[in-house]
């Protein structure tokens, strides 16, 4: 199975280019959505060559996710820790933005490599704000700590309108994810592969990896959630994570594949979906080839039998004929 990249491929070969050809005083307005949820805008004027304004749009969160400022709670630590002097957050945000970063491309770090893992941390924005709250509480589970107002449900935005929950606990935190489909052929295949999913973790090299589970009802981690986020059509997953899970650099991979797990599914089943059209196809053609090798040939009319003419000879060609 695939594992989805957590930085924007499209954001970092920009940040890429622009670093590159710095002196090129060269305007950029750019403007491009990522998983059908997340908005950017990336803008660079000739006065301020060295100058990068990105702004970020995020979903719209449900009533139940904890919001401040129009980011989820502890984004504003979690880009300062990440970026440092490079990245300023503007406030307010440009209109129609949850949030606007101004970057100093003259203060990148001059090592190649330091720069590019930086650059990739700036194109890793999405999973830096919208995972805070992940990151947050999973950084509690690592101290075996939890905080005084933590100790309930907690809903995380991870697509518009929808959350997913966490239940914190000081030797675990468990994870659910109500999964919703539009497409009736989508909830079929996403209830499939759910259910394979959770049977692969079973298998003896996963022992290691959180515990997973699949039910068409909600769990019971989810009493006292909204009726909303009842609403299930491909029903409920549920992951347990312990702090072995989010030591040392497991931490970002873990946030990463929890706040990601949704398109990660959907990209599996659209994945599904086109393999299986392309093998019908396949055999819709092979099909049809066998029932033109089986139409009879046409037969070849027959060979029209030539005429033949007689012509009458006298009593003395007779004689002259037979003689000869």
């Amino acid at each position: 199975m695939i594992l989805l990249q957590s930085h924007s491929r499209f954001l970092l070969q920009t940040l890429q280019n622009r670093v590159q050809n710095l002196e090129k005083g060269v305007e950029l307005d750019y403007h491009w959505v990522e998983f059908h949820d997340v908005r950017y805008h990336i803008q660079v004027s000739m006065k301020n060559s060295h100058v990068l304004l990105l702004s970020v749009s995020l979903p719209t969160p449900p009533p139940d996710a904890i919001f401040f400022g129009g980011l989820p709670f502890g984004a504003i630590e979690a880009i300062k820790a990440a970026y440092g002097v490079v990245v300023q957050i503007l406030d307010p945000p440009r209109d129609g933005f949850n949030l606007t970063l101004k970057l100093n491309l003259s203060k990148l770090p001059p090592d190649e490599e330091y720069r590019h893992a930086l650059l990739v941390k700036i194109a890793s924005v999405r999973e830096t704000v919208l995972g805070a709250p992940l990151r947050v509480i999973l950084k509690q589970l690592a101290s075996r700590t939890v905080a005084s107002n933590m100790d309930r449900l907690v809903a995380i935005l991870h697509r518009p309108n929808e959350s997913f929950f966490l239940l914190p606990r000081i030797e675990k935190v468990t994870v659910v994810f109500p999964m919703r489909f539009k497409d009736s052929i989508d909830i079929v295949l996403a209830t499939s592969f759910l259910q394979e999913f959770v049977e692969a973790r079973r298998t003896t090299g996963l022992h290691n990896a959180p515990s997973c589970l699949w039910s068409a009802s909600a769990p019971l981690e989810l009493k006292g959630a909204p009726a909303e986020a009842l609403l299930a059509n491909a029903g409920f997953v549920t992951f347990v994570i312990f702090p072995r899970h989010v030591e040392g650099k497991k931490l970002d991979r873990t946030v990463w594949s929890l706040s990601t797990f949704h398109a990660y599914v959907s990209y599996h089943v659209k994945c599904s979906e086109g393999f299986m059209h392309t093998r019908m196809r396949r055999r819709v053609e092979s099909l049809i080839q066998a029932l033109d090798r089986a139409k009879p040939e046409l037969e070849s009319p027959k060979k029209k039998v030539q005429s033949r003419s007689f012509k009458r000879l006298s009593l003395n060609e007779a004689r002259t004929n037979s003689e000869s």
